[in-house]
């Protein structure tokens, strides 16, 4: 911004009111809406990398009782329990390779190839959808392709039919189209002249447009005006100027700003990453470290950008730093990542693990060997032949979800909205007179796997066909319509259902999913449910995010899902169940790191491949 610009704002900016803009005040509401503030504004809380909200605190032994055997049911000891164990997942889960509903990608495999069965019943092509013509929109202003003088944005804006907002519009068009700074720069001419001042509307579109264009030395410009013209900096404009004051030596004025931010709002894991990145390239480890822990302290998340560049920099520091005692705080800061990754089930994107394992295999004090692998079935890397930590929750986990669920599910707030105080009392008195299930069935929600709604019976019938065969105690929660003969549910099919397996069938109205925690977790930790329903409203309702992630732990360890389309005749799979925790461990000899490879996975899911880590030592 030429010198002669900023001294005419300078001048103005003494004389004219802040929030006037053409004479009145700025709409402070369109200021908030606008697209490009919003642009703006999410640089501050923009996610770079997902989590999924799991986490196992305790490394689990793989104890008899964690894998699910059901030694207090069998009549001949501990022996035929785990003769039972392994039949149930060797001969029972058909197709052991079948990857989990919790694999990573597989919602998007499922939503692909239902999206293509709608085109070709809709008679549309994939092409079609794949590939959808662009939105045109209306465009309200022609933009330049060079600087204009004063007069000739004069008589562009004369030719403009609405010039209410003429400035904010060509401004705003101008960065959607990566057009030149100078053309910027000539309007805000264009605007001082005809005004006298500029509005924080503009001033702000023009600082992102600075911004994201690499352009500090223009940032420091308006950064001035701003301070100058304006008693304090909304959200907005601070996490651009971090930003950009952390690409240059005056990073430090960044802390100021941030300062300032605390006063209003809890920084963002941006704003704060900014400027940990920014103490790291300038070799204050010590500046880094303190806002590293403030950020933790705010229950706030890193960013993984953040880690990465803590672990590039701090292993170029410890090549040239001397002594075990330099190098040590240090190392156990870096190890404090990976367990606080472990204990709020972060995973890193690929990027950040190769640092990871860069770092590792920088340490002159042990010889460390990373190596991307997979996993097998049975909990063991491929690598190094360790075996990963176990799925089943310990005792102490097991009574901890337990309690929880029936605390904030099973007798929440709103547990009635989908029963009745009678109607679950008397579930529960049933459950008691039961033996200990081995498997729950959510009927309905099995029944409807076949779209073909003549063969619901049918189908929930083979499922639990199929689970009795194998020996299991199996409990069928069901909706009382279901017992009335129709053409979805043949009579003769629901009476041998109820021969083959204990049912019980709730009011129409009443929801399954808070009956079947409460039969499965009652019956104890070997007790699994077969449903396609992930549950997350139910995880939503527990207390805290340790106890969300315990139950996603058992989720995934008890969870049967029937695999694919069950067709007359055929054997009914299900998909594979882990029998390892998707989490990052250490046996203190290695590190077992899963991470993210694409952008594939839901929230609910889980990483299929990780970083072996090994030490030569």
């Amino acid at each position: 911004m030429s010198s002669g610009l900023i001294c005419k704002l300078k001048t103005c900016s003494i004389h004219l009111n802040p929030a006037l803009h053409h004479g009145t005040f700025v709409n402070t509401e369109t200021y908030l809406s606008s697209k490009l503030f919003c642009y703006a504004r999410c640089l501050s809380s923009k996610e770079t990398f997902r989590k999924t909200r799991v986490v196992d605190n305790t490394q689990n032994k793989d104890s008899e009782k964690q894998r699910g055997y059901r030694i207090a049911r069998d009549a001949n000891g501990n022996e035929q329990g785990q003769k039972e164990e392994r039949n149930w997942r060797g001969t029972y889960l058909q197709r052991s390779s079948s990857k989990s509903v919790f694999a990573a990608g597989t919602a998007k495999k499922t939503a692909e190839i239902l999206r293509k069965k709608a085109a070709l019943v809709s008679g549309m092509g994939p092409t079609t959808l794949d590939d959808p013509k662009p939105k045109t929109m209306a465009v309200r202003v022609k933009l330049p392709d060079q600087p204009l003088s004063v007069a000739e944005w004069r008589k562009l804006k004369d030719s403009v039919i609405n010039v209410q907002r003429f400035e904010i519009d060509v401004m705003y068009g101008l960065f959607n189209s990566g057009a030149d700074l100078d053309i910027a720069k000539s309007l805000l001419t264009f605007v001082v002249t005809e005004m006298g001042t500029l509005s924080y509307e503009l001033l702000l579109r023009y600082l992102t447009l600075c911004v994201m264009g690499g352009h500090d030395s223009e940032v420091f410009d308006v950064y001035d005006i701003m301070r100058t013209s304006f008693p304090s900096l909304e959200t907005g404009a601070s996490t651009l100027f971090i930003k950009s004051f952390c690409r240059t030596e005056r990073w430090r004025e960044a802390l100021v700003i941030l300062q300032e931010l605390k006063k209003v709002i809890t920084p963002s894991p941006r704003n704060y990453g900014d400027i940990i990145s920014a103490a790291v390239q300038h070799s204050d480890l010590n500046t880094a470290w303190l806002l590293y822990d403030e950020l933790i302290e705010k229950g706030l998340s890193p960013h993984a950008e953040t880690w990465e560049v803590l672990f590039n920099k701090v292993k170029g520091t410890e090549a040239k730093e001397e002594g075990e005692k330099i190098r040590s705080p240090q190392k156990q800061r870096l190890l404090g990542i990976l367990h606080y990754m472990r204990e709020n089930q972060i995973y890193p994107p690929k990027n950040l693990a190769e640092s990871i394992k860069t770092w590792f295999e920088s340490l002159e004090d042990q010889k460390w060997e990373g190596r991307w692998t997979t996993i097998s079935p049975k909990g063991e890397c491929h690598c190094c032949r360790s075996k990963l930590e176990s799925i089943q929750l310990t005792d102490e986990e097991y009574q901890q979800l337990k309690d929880k669920v029936m605390v904030n599910v099973i007798q929440g707030r709103d547990v009635f909205n989908k029963t009745t105080p009678e109607e679950l009392e008397k579930f529960k008195a049933f459950v008691k007179r039961k033996p200990a299930f081995d498997v729950v069935v959510d009927g309905l929600n099995v029944a409807n796997i076949n779209k073909d709604k003549s063969k619901l019976s049918e189908t929930l019938l083979a499922v639990v066909s199929e689970l009795v065969l194998r020996g299991q105690t199996v409990l069928v929660l069901g909706r009382k319509h279901m017992l009335r003969p129709t053409r979805s549910w043949d009579g003769n099919n629901m009476k041998s259902l109820q021969q083959k397996a204990h049912c019980f069938f709730t009011e129409n109205i009443s929801e399954d999913d808070p009956f079947l925690l409460y039969a499965a977790l009652h019956s104890g930790n070997h007790c699994r449910f077969v449903s396609r329903d992930l549950m997350r409203d139910h995880k939503a309702c527990l207390p805290d995010g340790a106890t969300k992630r315990l139950f996603f732990k058992w989720q995934r360890g008890h969870q049967l899902v029937v695999d694919s389309y069950i067709a007359p005749g055929r054997k009914v799979c299900f998909q594979g169940i882990p029998s390892y925790d998707t989490i990052v461990q250490t046996s203190g000899g290695s590190w077992h790191i899963p991470y993210d490879d694409s952008e594939d996975r839901s929230t609910y899911e889980v990483p299929q491949k990780w970083l072996c880590l090994t030490s030569q030592h």
